[in-house]
């Protein structure tokens, strides 16, 4: 390919660089500028703020959140996996195959250490994660 097909992308990238600096100027030169105890609050509905606006979750929550995002990912490239199956053939399979025996194995991990048991009798994980903070924290304390 030559270098004139790449000149109307590269004319479309430096009118988005322009575009996206000017904006930033404008909005650097024309905002604003002052500062009141009401901006410094969480909302600036006129309600007055009660506690902090900082919550601490419990581990848990986030761990739910990155299982949703393995498995959510998951589902979306054995999507994309089946939809092209036909061009890529037996080789396509048998990637397909071994990538779902690593979600297999890592799910059958998960399940082992205890991270899906969520019942009030589970969170085996938790424990051992509570366990190992402590252990940190002691020997810093130590040290």
């Amino acid at each position: 390919m030559s270098s004139e097909s790449y000149l109307p992308f590269i004319i479309y990238m430096g009118a988005v660089l322009i575009l996206a600096a000017g904006m930033l100027t404008a909005s650097y030169f024309l905002g604003e500028r002052h500062s009141a105890k009401s901006k410094e609050t969480p909302f600036e509905s006129g309600v007055k703020p009660t506690g902090s606006a900082r919550i601490h979750f419990p581990i848990h929550f986030y761990m739910i959140a990155m299982f949703f995002v393995i498995f959510d990912l998951e589902a979306i490239f054995l999507f994309i996996w089946s939809a092209s199956l036909r061009d890529t053939g037996w080789t396509g399979y048998g990637f397909g195959i071994i990538f779902i025996a690593e979600l297999s194995i890592l799910l059958l991990y998960l399940w082992k250490i205890g991270a899906l048991d969520f019942g009030p009798d589970g969170k085996k994980i938790l424990k051992i994660y509570h366990e190992k903070i402590k252990t940190q924290v002691n020997e810093m304390v130590d040290e």
